[in-house]
Formats: structure tokens, sequence, C-alpha cells
């Protein structure tokens, strides 16, 4: 039996750059940064106090107060943002299809928010007593389980937690499940709001923060900044799509994943480049198609001069044609979310703009891309790449194509 084709239909988008999919990627191709300084949390005792804060969502403009108590500020966005995706696609679950729906979303830590809370109120002033929806609320399937409640979702519904490729992982499981049969339609992404003193703490322990700003592929960078957001897409079926009339802004043709099975930290060449070459021979593509790379590029030294190897390992003399442009310097690193985010922009990049790596301001010359800084570019984009690489030694990449209706 041949292998079923899998179309975006819908996209939606919380994040430092704006409150919808169109506001997010109108930014991203303006050049805009949306790392400033942080005013979700108190930053006194913190040695950061810069981070890509999605400032301008307001949990009140969408829930009532008894929906906010039980819903985690990741569990909010991610909510808004799958809402605005499957109105986008057009899609109505009835006639059996929220049977034949997936739920699936990446999340690095879940409801962080809730359990910083409640962490000092246990801690800190002694409380014996806490609210009874802690738990769910901080649950890491909190979000995935409030969008498939909120509109009825009845498929295989369930999270992906692989620190920073929670989210490509979640939408190669669904782009995989829609191939083979196993569904028609999936609701996919991922979430993050890791904002918190104690989360932010942490990740100052790493010594991987930059306080000045996130500028990968950069001389001058000097690491990664946190970020906060969601991303939502639809993925459905491509002849349910096209039998419906539904736009369709993309197709997904590969998901490749792969462990280094070496270091918890330290990143692996062998373990991105096998990851790349899987999704392409998943796609049946060659390198030589593709036109974009959405890069993982963290803006830390060790990430980024891997990524660069590893690309030149796996694209060869094409690699310094390529373009390669780490959206992370607008949106910040957002964690679980950040491949969804990711999506979204290299999904955009298939309409004929590339986004730029902003805040460029000197070559490395152990990066030798062509890195689109600082403006975005008008160019041909057919085929393109989305990469993630986690902590843990995790990997996964995402392929996708321009849909040219046939």
């Amino acid at each position: 039996m041949s292998k079923r084709r899998v179309v975006v239909t819908g996209q939606g988008v919380i994040s430092a750059l704006g409150l919808t999919a169109e506001a997010h990627v109108s930014a991203l191709r303006a050049g805009s940064c949306g790392i400033s300084p942080i005013e979700l949390i108190p930053t006194e005792d913190l040695s950061i106090g810069i981070a890509a804060e999605a400032k301008a969502f307001k949990g009140e403009a969408y829930f009532t107060r008894s929906e906010i108590a039980i819903r985690d500020r990741f569990t909010q966005m991610a909510c808004v943002a799958a809402k605005e995706a499957i109105a986008q696609s057009g899609l109505s679950f009835e006639s059996g299809l929220a049977e034949r729906t997936a739920t699936i979303l990446g999340t690095s830590m879940g409801g962080q928010h809730t359990q910083d809370d409640n962490y000092r109120l246990v801690y800190g002033e002694k409380k014996t007593r806490l609210h009874p929806f802690v738990v769910p609320r901080l649950m890491a399937n909190a979000a995935v389980s409030w969008v498939s409640m909120d509109h009825g979702l009845k498929g295989p519904a369930y999270s992906v937690s692989t620190a920073c490729a929670s989210s490509n992982h979640a939408i190669g499981q669904a782009f995989h499940l829609i191939r083979s049969g196993s569904v028609d339609v999936a609701v996919t992404g991922g979430a993050e709001c890791g904002l918190t003193w104690g989360v932010l703490k942490g990740w100052e322990g790493l010594r991987v923060m930059s306080k000045t700003g996130c500028r990968p592929f950069c001389k001058t960078r000097d690491g990664m900044v946190q970020g906060e957001g969601t991303a939502i897409l639809v993925l459905e079926e491509l002849e349910m799509a096209r039998a419906r009339g539904a736009v369709i802004l993309g197709e997904v043709i590969g998901f490749g994943c792969s462990a280094d099975a070496g270091d918890i930290v330290q990143p692996s060449l062998d373990g991105a480049a096998r990851a790349m070459r899987a999704a392409l021979s998943d796609g049946a593509v060659a390198s030589a198609d593709i036109h974009y790379v959405n890069a993982h590029g963290t803006a830390t030294a060790m990430n980024d001069r891997m990524e660069c190897a590893a690309l030149h390992d796996v694209f060869g003399d094409r690699a310094g044609g390529l373009l390669v442009s780490s959206t992370k310097s607008a949106h910040g690193h957002c964690i679980g979310a950040a491949g969804a985010l990711e999506m979204v922009a290299t999904l955009s990049a298939l309409q004929g703009i590339v986004p730029p790596t902003v805040g460029f301001d000197e070559p490395d010359p152990d990066c030798n891309l062509d890195v689109v800084p600082n403006t975005a570019r008008e160019s041909d984009v057919v085929y393109a790449m989305s990469n993630s690489f986690a902590f843990g030694g995790l990997n996964a990449v995402l392929v996708i194509r321009r849909w040219d209706g046939v």
C-alpha cells in the first residue's frame, strides 16, 4: 500500500513576537527581536535579566478566573494557539472524525509556573495545604489533555518530552500516524513557559545563558536566551484536505530522529547528521534538493560549531550555498516548543521569504554558512529542513515541501 501524503492546513502561535501566527511570521520577516528585560517575574536574585517573554499574552483575555485556576500558563497558551490553528484549518470534528484525530504536543517541563509557585508556598512559606488542582496544572500532559477536551478530539493523545527536540518529535509522530493510516488528522506542536525563578536559576547553573542577546553562528555570541510560547499545527491527509478545498500551507514529507548515545549535554556531529540523513531518506528527497534549513542554532559555542560541521557532513560542497537561519535569535529558545515555532518559520520560507538570523554582527570562521544575517531574503524555496538537537543527545529533524497543487 502506498504511503499517504500529509499536509499542513492550520497554524496558531503565541510568542514574544506576537499573539497569532500571522503576527509571529510578520515579525520574523521584519527582522524583529522579541528578547528584552524580563517582566513576568522578579529578577533581582537572577544573574540573567533578559528573555523572549510573550509580554502581550494575558490569560484573562481568553479564560475565566475558574478556567485559569486549573490551567497553567503553558496550557493556556497551547489552548489559544490550538483554537487559532483549528479555525484556520476549517475542520469540524463530526461524523467520526474526532475518533480519527490525534493530539500530540511536545513540552520539556510542563506546568513550571504552577510548580514554582507551589514549591515557594511549601518550602518558603511552610504552607501545609495547596490548591486541589496543583497536580492537574503542572503535569506535562495538561496541555494536550485540555486541547483534546476543548475540541472533543478522541483519537490518540499524548505528550512528548525530549527536551529541546520535544516539538519536532511530536510533529514527526503525528506525521507518521497520518501517513500510516492510523489517523486522518493531528493537532500537534508544542508549548513551553519556563520563565520562572527556579527554571532560570537552573539554567544559570549550566553557564550557557547570555546576558546580552542571542546571536547564533556569530563570532561574538555568548550563549542562549530562554523564551516562552507555543505553536500548534493541524496536519491532515492530503486527499481529505483537497476534497474539502482546504488552504494548504505545506507538505510534510520526512521525519528522522537519532540518539547520540554519548554525552548528556555535549552534542554529537554523528547523531545530528544521522537524524538529517534519516529525514531525507524518509522523505525520499536528495540533499541537493534542500534550499533552506532552519537550524537548531542556540548561540552556544558547542552547538553552533557542531551543527555547522554536521551540515557540511550531510550536504558536502552544497553546504555553503544553503540558506541557514536560526529564528531563536528572534523568539528565544522555547525549549519544548522550539521545534514547533521553528516549523512555522520554515513553512513561511516556502512562501518565498526566508526569515533571518537577527543580531548578527561578525562572522565566525568556524560557522562558514550563509546564515541570512539580519534581513529576510526572498528565495524560491521548494524543500526545507528544520533541525532540533536536544540535551540527552536526542535529535529530531523534519523535511517539508512547498505545496504546488500536485
